[in-house]
């Protein structure tokens, strides 16, 4: 019965770390993502004419 346990707990360590580096490399290129998207439109503001 322990042995259940400790390979369930094994098991659900393994899939949470990899979620977490999946979570992280997303989060990291979604943010590169957002500020080159960002300096795009401040260094564009000078073309725009009301």
């Amino acid at each position: 019965m322990e042995e259940r346990t400790y390979k369930t707990m094994g098991g659900a360590g393994a899939m949470n770390i990899a979620v977490g580096v999946v979570i992280l490399v997303s989060g990291i290129t979604s943010g590169i993502l957002l500020i080159i998207g960002g300096a795009k439109l401040l260094a564009g503001r000078n073309k725009i004419l009301f």
